[in-house]
């Protein structure tokens, strides 16, 4: 492992998207607890795409549009229910003031599928992995796995950065229904727009 893997990996886990914003609004709307739950969800929710690419899946779904395009759309699907319920304040960005082992089970469920219904993270970890094994190396295998693992210890560190400033900012927000308000419809309208650019995607 180099510092250059090191830092190409902080910077694209630090990069804004779904688990990012899924984190955020946990934070926001549940507090320091939900939002390590989210961060924590969201990582396992990358392992599928993380074997996919050690084994060779990923190839299979770059081949195969059909594949492709049925995961591409469940996952803008997915992310028009979150916009969809946050409008709603049943969703993602409800600030409450305690929590329910319902709602930590679907915060953990929600920050999974975030993450597993994006095609395109199996296809980047195919092209991003292999740049950082040596060709021909004959632990190929050890090398990868142990990139994947630090990938997703980032992944977890950084997303929890991120929920937790979200939850020391949260006693701002409770109480003021305009803040709410302005908050669900910009949390919103990114899941949309986050959804909008998947389902443009291509292979």
């Amino acid at each position: 492992m180099t510092l250059e893997y090191l830092v190409t990996t902080l910077i694209i886990v630090a990069s804004p998207g779904t688990g990012v914003l899924f984190t955020l609004a946990a934070g926001l709307s549940r507090g320091a607890r939900a939002s390590l739950l989210a961060a924590f969800a969201c990582t396992l929710g990358i392992v599928p795409h993380l074997l996919a690419a050690i084994t060779g899946l990923a190839a299979l779904l770059y081949t195969s549009a059909l594949a492709f395009e049925i995961i591409k759309y469940l996952g803008v699907a997915y992310l028009i229910y979150m916009a969809w319920a946050t409008l709603r304040e049943k969703g993602t960005l409800t600030v409450e003031t305690d929590a329910a082992p319902r709602s930590t089970a679907q915060v953990i469920v929600s920050g999974i599928l975030v993450n597993i219904l994006n095609p395109k993270l199996s296809i980047f970890f195919f092209a991003f992995l292999p740049q950082f094994v040596p060709a021909g190396d004959a632990d190929a295998l050890p090398r990868m796995l142990e990139l994947s693992a630090v990938f997703m210890v980032v992944t977890f560190v950084v997303f929890a950065i991120y929920g937790i400033f979200a939850a020391a900012v949260r006693r701002h927000v409770i109480g003021r229904p305009s803040v709410l308000l302005w908050m669900r419809r910009t949390f919103a309208a990114a899941f949309l727009a986050l959804g909008a650019k998947l389902a443009l995607t291509s292979r």
